[in-house]
């Protein structure tokens, strides 16, 4: 380890590889002959074809990717509904420089055959390209507020919540599909349930080592030892809705004020020994201004809070708006936002693609809070060199998980000042003091039914337990036609 232009930087060891097929989309072509347009569409540039589904009949059709010059769209036709222009990528660091090719990998178990190819036969099926990273179990479809912008879409009259014994399966055929992912329990608001703690205690028992509740936080606020009756019930982290510092975002976002409840939430979780990572969704027109005041925010939170993760505005599920390119955000924007605002303490150079996931679906940095309240840039520094092979999708996944279980994880109680560092240090006292001052900025770009892209949906590794114990990618179990129906949930 060694500090250089204020960053932090690690060495790994390389890794071996074999198989030469790469996963990721390979951008080698950009500056040939193979640029061209599409006939028929809008007469940009193409940069690659994909497939996707129409927005108004959810019919699989081809897709194209294509630039103006600058900024990325996907354009796609239906034969009875018409074109579809969606922007993707606005601004720097330029669309085919974002790149980190993996060697795909097929989940191990696959409870779904292939029939009319995806997104239709997820299961997941043999065509993933990726292992399950971390598995969402959805406890109830109640919630205890009404959102205008909520993918799960809760209803007034949900159905009943899953039994304890559906719970159960669904926790045994992840294990047996995914035995090593991290857990994540959502809804609807998982904490309308009084046995949480008792699904939370299932989970650990199962040997799932990061168990993780994502939450409004309002129970958490309200009820007094609740959140130490979760951390006791061995709980891990709380993945925390907070999407600015001013009740007006609340309010325009969520119904009403909440600020207060979300500062009550972290500091009773601080009290337990929770980790919290702070979610804002961001919406063009309503909090993109605040990203700069959620960093300070959590910076002076930590080392409860943990990090921030980012997600832009998609839409699926219960939404105020049939989207426009003006109604959204890409994820360059997202990091030229928190470098202007962050007033010089990150810079969008500091983010990295992500090793599991596509590399167009997120970002992700990891600093260490100095004294001050600044933030000094964490490198993993691969001594492999540029010429070596890309690593497995499965390496990559396994490498996330654990770094989330670290970084997410319980945090210590006392004060964030940790031991005297004037003299030596043995390494037991510099690891504790460095995971109090490790923190860490991502986000995740999800996707909707206008900007579905397949080669970004066969590498997905966040997973959705359905009904019948299949697992489903995230943004497939989500999505929703231009009508507000479903292609997975509640079927």
């Amino acid at each position: 380890m060694n500090w250089k232009n204020n960053r932090i930087e690690y060495e790994i060891p390389d890794i071996v590889h074999e198989q030469p097929m790469i996963c990721d989309e390979d951008f080698s072509f950009l500056n040939t002959e193979l640029f061209e347009t599409v006939d028929g569409l809008s007469g940009r540039r193409l940069l690659s074809r994909t497939e996707s589904l129409c927005p108004s009949c959810l019919k699989n059709i081809q897709a194209f990717l294509v630039t103006d010059g600058q900024d990325v769209y996907m354009e796609k036709r239906c034969d009875v509904h018409g074109l579809f222009d969606t922007v993707v990528w606005r601004g720097n660091p330029a669309f085919e420089t974002w790149t980190r090719p993996k060697l795909p990998v097929r989940p191990p178990v696959c409870y779904a055959e292939t029939a009319k190819g995806c997104p239709f036969d997820c299961g997941l099926c043999d065509a993933h390209r990726q292992i399950t990273c971390t598995a969402l179990v959805e406890v109830t479809g109640r919630c205890n507020l009404a959102c205008p912008y909520c993918f799960a879409a809760t209803e007034n009259d949900p159905k009943p919540d899953p039994t304890l014994d559906v719970i159960q399966f669904w926790f045994d055929r992840v294990k047996h599909a995914a035995p090593s992912c991290n857990i994540q329990f959502s809804g609807g608001e998982p904490t309308v349930r009084n046995d949480l703690p008792q699904i939370i205690e299932m989970g650990r028992r199962m040997g799932f080592a990061f168990v993780q509740l994502n939450t409004n936080g309002l129970r958490l606020a309200q009820e007094e030892g609740y959140a130490q009756r979760l951390r006791d019930a061995g709980l891990s982290s709380v993945f925390l809705q907070f999407d600015g510092i001013s009740d007006d975002v609340y309010l325009r976002l969520r119904g009403r004020s909440l600020l207060a409840e979300k500062r009550l939430a972290i500091a009773h979780c601080g009290d337990a020994g929770i980790g919290v990572v702070l979610v804002p969704m961001v919406v063009p027109g309503v909090n993109v201004h605040e990203l700069g005041a959620i960093l300070d925010f959590g910076i002076k939170a930590s080392p409860t809070v943990r990090g921030i993760h980012i997600q832009p505005v998609s839409y699926f599920g219960r939404r105020p708006v049939i989207p426009q390119n003006c109604d959204r955000i890409t994820l360059p924007e997202i990091l030229t936002a928190l470098e202007t605002q962050s007033r010089g303490r990150i810079h969008a150079s500091d983010f990295r693609p992500p090793g599991c996931e596509n590399a167009m679906c997120s970002f992700h940095c990891r600093f260490f809070i100095t004294e001050d309240g600044g933030l000094k840039h964490i490198v993993i520094l691969p001594t492999a060199s540029a010429e070596s092979p890309p690593e497995t999708a499965d390496a990559g996944a396994r490498r996330t998980v654990s770094a989330v279980a670290r970084q997410w994880g319980l945090c210590p109680t006392k004060d964030i000042s940790g031991p005297d560092t004037s003299g030596d240090m043995d390494l037991d006292s510099f690891l504790e003091f460095a995971h109090t001052r490790s923190f860490s900025i991502s986000a995740m770009a999800f996707q909707d039914v206008w900007n579905l892209d397949m080669e970004r949906l066969r590498d997905c590794c966040i997973h959705v337990v359905a009904k019948d114990g299949r697992l489903i990618p995230f943004c497939a179990y989500n999505l929703t036609d231009s009508s507000n129906q479903p292609l997975y949930r509640g079927r």
